[in-house]
């Protein structure tokens, strides 16, 4: 851990401090500028839960902090095993920070396979809280361990909590009729309480957030308190916890408003309802669910108040036709998937193509191929968002770069969805859409003005004088066709997927309507207007580290911690991955190398490569983790010095 340098006379004074409160019988309080934390244990422990209320509490508290829970596919993994264990990290700090930290400064293992899994990440000096009651020899069997970790020396470079956090649960609620086992289940409370404890964090929210939680089994929200204020207080009064630690506020890191903690789906999903409300238009939602876009779904069926219709298909296909034929109603469209939907929805994607119909495709990124690894993220759709249906189907992708940046991206896709009457790719993935944020709540009036203008009647007059109504007539500014909503009188026309008459839309085989229409298409999307591409280079580099999506915050940590220690860097991160900001390839000749980090075997790198003749070197990664800050800080260093 690093703690904030003090001045030798604030040095004294905290040492006069420190020892006032040891003759009044209290604790050192240690002031710090960051700290990282993963709790960890069963999938049954609640280990998602215990670090969503730390994190809640840390958020209200005002430090700036980032988020990556880590659990298994599997919906309750076997018991004591290493691929049931299920983790939640946490870096919270009094500035501005960008990951969830790449070595935990403590760890709380709930069993021996928590221990196992998580041991290897921690620096030397680590505090390591350890439940010891669920250190049997069967359990420890189970996972490898001969002899205890906790007595045969192989953790003396940590500082070792020895906590029978499981015993100490049962003692503290034998007051309610509950079994043992029922009571044990309390035992991630205790440690919340513990961790809450250590690190000054507010408890009224979360005793707020249990008594709302089992509003219908007071008994169970009394029993969760008592264990939480049991571990609270067993920090307060244990000899083992001398020191407990403040981090303060991150003051100066947030420009002045109102802030909450928000995860990338929900964020994302907050963006969508903006977006229906800023166009004016009734928010549908076609989808199947699927880890990790599922939240998305969850979260927009509770906001009918907002006009918005979730409609959970009978499979991937269903959801994103109904979502085109909302769109074909005047709704703004929506369908969410991950990588393996998207390829179930490829034939429907191209028909809203060749409709040129405003829908927004939402993928949350997984490891894959096929069903691979649903709860680990990755990069790796780009090439299929790009490419992956049938003939010349052209569609603008966005990817936000932060689980804040959710929101402001779903409102980015949407106006070009609306403006250029065509599908959209959202691209996230589950690092962004798992992981939380501060996320500043914006005024009304910085919110886009999306609204659009249906076809209200003929727009074409032929040559006999009559005037009709042309639904491929096309605004010559953006190459968008009107948006008629059906049984508008006078606007009748087809639909369909077979190729249309320029103008007219009726079928057509004829080879020169249909180059023209392949070429116009593509054209749409290529004269989509997106800002140019920011370059931070403060120092005129010659190496520029160019990402997208979710590699942001390690990239720019990254950066940091290499103009930190006197190297020369630049980098540029796309939000608009088609059509590429127009002054990308002046940025790109600018530098004498360009490295790109991905999430996946350079997928970027080879779109950059064939579009820009430029040698872009990849780094790649597709372990179903994000990268590590020092981890990208040593490859850019060598790109440097190479």
């Amino acid at each position: 851990m690093t703690s904030q340098v003090s001045s030798p006379a604030e040095q004294a004074d905290e040492t006069v401090a420190g020892e006032q409160r040891k003759a009044a019988g209290t604790k050192d309080v240690r002031r710090l500028d960051r700290v990282i934390i993963r709790f960890a244990g069963d999938s049954g422990d609640g280990m998602q839960l215990t670090g969503d209320r730390f994190t809640s509490e840390t958020a209200s508290f005002g430090n700036d902090l980032s988020t990556l829970p880590n659990f298994p596919a599997e919906i309750r993994a076997p018991a004591g095993t290493l691929p049931g264990v299920s983790s939640f990290q946490l870096h919270f700090a009094d500035h501005d920070i960008l990951t969830p930290g790449d070595a935990p400064n403590v760890l709380v293992a709930m069993n021996p396979a928590a221990l196992k899994a998580n041991i290897g990440d921690l620096p030397r000096g680590a505090e390591v809280i350890v439940n010891t009651d669920e250190f049997t020899k069967r359990a420890m069997q189970k996972v490898g361990y001969e002899t205890s970790p906790l007595e045969d020396g192989s953790l003396d470079g940590y500082q070792i909590h020895p906590v029978p956090l499981t015993t100490l649960t049962v003692e503290a609620l034998k007051e309610f009729e509950l079994t043992r086992k029922e009571a044990e289940r309390s035992k991630n409370m205790f440690a919340l309480g513990l961790l809450s404890w250590m690190y000054h964090r507010p408890t009224e929210g979360t005793e707020r957030f249990l008594r709302s939680k089992f509003a219908k089994k007071p008994d169970i929200a009394a029993a969760n308190i008592a264990a939480f204020r049991a571990g609270w207080n067993f920090g307060e009064t244990t000899e083992d916890f001398a020191v407990s630690y403040e981090v303060a506020p991150a003051a100066t890191a947030f420009p002045p408003g109102v802030y909450r903690n928000i995860s990338g789906n929900l964020a994302l999903s907050y963006g969508l309802v903006a977006a229906s409300r800023q166009a004016d238009l009734p928010l549908y939602l076609g989808s199947y669910p699927i880890t990790p876009a599922s939240d998305i779904l969850h979260e927009l069926s509770k906001h009918k108040n907002f006009g918005v219709r979730t409609f959970q298909a009978e499979d991937e296909i269903a959801g994103i036709g109904a979502a085109l034929g909302a769109a074909f109603g005047g709704s703004l469209a929506v369908t969410t998937t991950s990588g393996p939907g998207v390829a179930l929805k490829s034939e429907t994607i191209g028909l809203a193509v060749s409709l040129e119909l405003p829908l927004l495709v939402v993928d949350i990124q997984r490891g894959g191929p096929s069903t691979g690894l649903p709860t680990k993220t990755e990069q790796a759709d780009l090439l299929q968002a790009m490419y992956g249906r049938n003939g010349e189907a052209p569609v603008p992708v966005v990817a936000p770069r932060t689980p804040a940046d959710c929101f402001d991206a779903a409102l980015e896709a949407a106006r070009i969805a609306l403006t250029y009457r065509t599908p959209v790719f959202l691209l996230s993935d589950g690092y962004l859409a798992n992981g939380s944020e501060p996320w500043r709540i914006p005024d009304l009036e910085e919110l886009p003005d999306l609204r659009v203008q249906f076809a209200q009647g003929p727009n074409h007059t032929l040559d006999d004088g009559t005037e009709v109504f042309w639904p491929y007539k096309r605004d010559p500014q953006t190459l968008a066709r009107p948006w008629a909503i059906p049984g508008t009188p006078g606007l009748e026309h087809r639909i369909g997927g077979i190729e249309k008459e320029d103008g007219s839309g009726n079928i057509s085989y004829a080879p020169a309507n249909h180059d023209f229409m392949v070429r116009t298409r593509q054209a749409k999307v290529d004269g989509i207007e997106v800002p140019d591409l920011d370059v931070d280079d403060p120092n005129g580099a010659r190496t520029l580290v160019l990402g997208w999506g979710s590699t942001y915050g390690p990239i720019t940590a990254a950066v940091r911690r290499l103009r930190r220690a006197g190297e020369s860097i630049a980098q540029a991160h796309l939000r608009h991955l088609n059509p590429f900001p127009k002054n990308l390839g002046t940025v790109l000749e600018g530098y004498d190398k360009v490295v790109i980090p991905e999430m996946n075997l350079g997928q970027l790198a080879t779109l950059i490569r064939a579009k820009y003749l430029v040698d872009a070197h990849s780094y790649t990664q597709v372990n179903g983790m994000p990268f590590k800050a020092e981890q990208l800080a040593t490859a850019l260093k060598e790109a440097i010095d190479g």
